[in-house]
């Protein structure tokens, strides 16, 4: 009777997660037999591929470089330092992962918007936002950064304090500190939260369309061009995303990699 009800429990468990595991898998195996049926890439949506390609990346770079610049230290800070509000901080910091993505364009419009709350002090300085390329960077790092700082925290919070007090004792402290012995033990987990990071910026659509708009070779990156296409060619949009799909599965592997590689090799 034991046995039968171990074995009820793990037949549960299996069907459960082979149902998660159709609803997530089945989309993607349909959208690649979709293109093998229909020879989707003989039907690429023409001259705006290759500038959304390009958009897409050059943005997307400086989205990481601005957050690996910006996302280290306040991860650092929310790992090691114990302040006031820290909570609602950490909180606020996170709030972008879930938040809807039309809020979040139109929070972006209301802050740096002609209009919006810094909107003529940035129009003063001769600096314009919306509907620009730097729109498009200013609308992934909101939505992309959290999940690098996260990552980031994890991997701060994973050294351990003894190994940096003995190099403290040998005479390293402040930034040599961070930079000879924390920064290389978290190394791993940085770059798998960076990698994850990129990733998010590149699939980033809602806030994009809001603040950023689709302007072909100014604003228009990847996924703006799926949307724009499947209006009038859907076999075009399928190879499309599935040049996008595999970006983000390389980057998602990448992130795993690196993860699962972080505890082996620390230093």
């Amino acid at each position: 009777m034991f046995t039968n009800s171990i074995l009820l429990r793990k037949a549960v468990l299996i069907i459960a997660s082979a149902g998660l595991l159709l609803l997530l898998g089945l989309p993607l195996v349909a959208l690649f037999f979709r293109s093998i049926e229909t020879r989707a890439w003989e039907k690429t949506p023409g001259s705006g591929i290759p500038e959304a390609i390009f958009l897409s990346v050059f943005t997307t770079t400086i989205t990481a470089i601005i957050t690996l610049l910006l996302g280290t230290p306040l991860a650092y800070i929310l790992a090691r330092w114990s302040f006031p509000l820290k909570r609602l901080i950490a909180v606020l910091v996170e709030l972008p992962i879930v938040l809807p993505p039309a809020v979040a364009g139109l929070a972006l419009l209301i802050a740096f918007g002609r209009r919006g709350l810094l909107g003529s002090t940035l129009e003063s300085l001769g600096i314009v936002l919306p509907f620009t390329t730097a729109a498009v960077i200013v609308a992934q790092t909101f939505i992309a950064a959290p999940f690098y700082v996260r990552a980031a925290q994890v991997g701060f919070q994973g050294i351990e304090m003894e190994i940096e007090d003995a190099a403290r004792v040998d005479g390293a402290g402040g930034f040599t500190l961070f930079r000879s012995i924390t920064l290389p033990l978290a190394r791993r987990a940085l770059a798998a939260g960076l990698v994850l990071s990129w990733a998010r910026a590149l699939g980033e659509f809602g806030a994009t369309i809001l603040f950023a708009g689709s302007l072909q070779g100014r604003t228009q990156t990847m996924p703006l061009l799926i949307y724009n296409v499947l209006e009038r060619d859907v076999d075009a949009a399928v190879w499309t995303g599935l040049i996008l799909v595999g970006l983000a599965l390389v980057a998602l592997l990448l992130s795993h990699w690196l993860a699962r590689h972080d505890a082996d090799d620390p230093l």
